[in-house]
């Protein structure tokens, strides 16, 4: 029997055990606590406890399993609340109370719940791993189809009939190439950290839409991409993260709350439970998995929580869905692998960070992708993970190596914050490298001026920019009269346009088509402007117009399904601009 020889929180070392593998899964102590062998010698083997190990003694038993820690997969994951070990928080609750008791061994899906299967084969049917064999109606918005688990391809044997069975009742019978036998059920598991197979990668080519203006124009992420989103205290991430996971166009958000304040991560959970899907009418919850991993729970889990969200996501991208993965945040797991690191008296890198964190943060951003499944299916896994650098400073190593792995960066800024400028996104410190990729879809699917539009608009602001470093030495009105113009439209792109109200019921939420007609109408105000300046007439003519107000408030003004009033607005400048001149 293997016993416990130190203990050092989180981590524990046996002496002179020769019965285990590396990334095992093993159970610790009397209370059979949930653990992974992370280092192997000659003398002593380290574990790394999942769970608190308050009140654990040296010499208590630990048992191997023989595999690596795992997730049940199946229906009734979706709206489920996880810890960041796949235990179900409201079973636990039941059991436990507000706190969860160490050893709670509750199982992640509900054995005795009765699901309504569907089965797409017949008897002889050949079936290969990720084929589907049956489905059932997770919820209103979601059927869960059931695959074919890795290494279980053959013949179909033997096959229920259509009704109503448990997840773990044998459905299916296939007779492998060699005559074995698999019985399969509705649940599958797989290794938390190794990545589920699929076809091929497919290029990054659409976006994933959300309706903020500042996201789909000016810094777009694509289905299968990667986003940063780095920010100090107060900006906006977790508010930022809710917007995009109701209204972004993926079939399944996967929320993993890691290492968030407790009350933090309990309003985030009451207020997902209530937001409706405006896609469907129906509670967001219905397409949603929430994984929460609070400050106070044990450090080791909140590394596990990040692995435990994407694979949940890989799952139900084999199923042909596409999945968007919001992780708030990654610095608080960057930092629970800085105190394993730590006793495990591992060499420090920069800031204490262990020297592996640029190989963790690109292990996990590289299980994104667009891709062409195992069953020939169209999936992606686009990950949005949130970075609090303390001080707001973007250079400590989280916020800089996770920019190695990601093509999209929204900096979110603290003064934008401030005057409640929704999305604090600062355009002149955040950048998107899927434009070039997205270019075309956009012309075609939006419009064909649609990227000519946003570089123009991207040129304007970068010019403000420079403007106002003279403005702040000289002031603005030594300003010759174009470039008080150019001042005033980048006001107008920056209020108007840049600028959202999370709870105006046409602002929440823009189309593209209506986002394209703003850039147009702001975009000729601008050239009908200049042409009077070139008339020799003031600037100040301009803004007694009142044409400048008139264009911002369009976001309000007009209707999301009602488009052609922009036609008022063209005749309604060239007015006010025509009796200048």
């Amino acid at each position: 029997m293997n016993k416990i020889y130190s203990i050092n929180g989180p981590v524990i070392k046996i002496r002179n055990a020769t019965d285990f593998k590396i990334m095992e899964m093993v159970y610790v102590g009397e209370n059979k606590l949930l653990g992974e062998v992370i280092t192997i010698s000659k003398k002593e083997t380290v574990i790394q406890v999942y769970e608190s190990t308050t009140g654990l003694k040296p010499g208590e038993p630990v048992y191997t399993t023989g595999e690596p820690i795992s997730l049940d997969l199946g229906p009734g994951l979706i709206g489920n609340i996880y810890d960041g070990i796949q235990r179900p928080l409201s079973d636990i609750a039941k059991i436990s109370g507000n706190f969860i008791t160490p050893g709670s061994n509750v199982k992640a899906l509900d054995e005795e719940k009765k699901w309504e299967v569907t089965f797409k084969v017949k008897v002889g049917d050949k079936l290969s791993h990720g084929d589907v064999f049956g489905c059932v109606k997770e919820t209103e918005l979601v059927e869960h189809k059931l695959l074919i688990p890795l290494k279980k391809s053959g013949t179909v044997k033997s096959i229920k009939k259509a009704g109503k069975y448990k997840v773990i009742d044998n459905l299916i019978e296939i007779e492998g190439a060699e005559g074995e036998v698999f019985k399969l059920t509705m649940v599958q598991r797989w290794p938390i950290k190794k990545p589920r197979p699929f076809y091929r990668r497919l290029p990054l080519t659409k976006p994933l839409i959300s309706g903020q203006r500042v996201i789909d124009t000016l810094f777009p992420i694509a289905k299968g991409g990667t986003a940063a989103v780095p920010g100090g205290f107060g900006t906006g991430k977790t508010m930022m993260q809710h917007q995009f996971a109701k209204w972004c166009d993926a079939d399944i958000i996967v929320y993993i709350g890691c290492g968030e304040r407790g009350n933090e991560m309990t309003q985030t959970l009451e207020e997902f439970k209530e937001l409706i899907d405006p896609k469907s009418n129906r509670p967001l919850i219905e397409r949603t998995i929430l994984i929460a991993n609070t400050s106070n729970m044990p450090v080791a889990a909140r590394e596990a929580s990040i692995y435990t969200g994407i694979t949940l996501a890989e799952y139900y991208r084999d199923m042909g869905y596409n999945v968007a993965v919001m992780a708030d945040s990654t610095s608080r797991w960057a930092e629970a692998l800085r105190e394993i690191s730590g006793r495990l008296e591992e060499m420090p890198a920069e800031e204490g960070f262990p020297a592996y964190l640029p190989t963790r943060l690109s292990q996990f951003y590289e299980r994104a992708g667009y891709v062409k499944t195992l069953n020939k299916e169209e999936g992606s896994v686009s990950i949005v993970g949130a970075i609090s650098p303390q001080g707001a400073d973007f250079s400590e190593p989280v916020t800089q190596n996770t920019k190695r792995f990601v093509r999209c960066f929204w900096a979110l800024d603290k003064e934008l914050a401030y005057t409640r400028h929704y999305a604090a996104i600062n355009w002149n410190l955040s950048y998107s490298e899927y434009i070039g990729d997205l270019s075309k879809w956009y012309n075609r699917n939006v419009g064909v001026n649609f990227t000519k539009d946003r570089q123009r608009i991207v040129a304007i602001l970068a010019e403000e920019n420079k403007l106002m470093e003279i403005v702040k030495l000289i002031g603005k009105d030594v300003l010759p009269d174009d470039q008080k113009l150019l001042l005033e439209i980048s006001r107008v792109i920056r209020v108007g346009y840049l600028q959202q109200n999370a709870f105006h019921k046409e602002d929440t939420y823009v189309p593209l088509k209506k986002q394209l007609q703003m850039m147009e109408i702001i975009l000729y105000l601008y050239r009908r402007a200049q042409h009077v300046i070139k008339q020799g007439k003031a600037f100040s003519l301009l803004t007694n117009t009142g044409v400048f107000e008139k264009i911002i408030k369009i976001k309000y003004d007009i209707p999301n399904n009602d488009l052609s009033k922009f036609d008022e607005y063209y005749t309604m400048i060239d007015e006010s601009l025509s009796s200048i001149i």
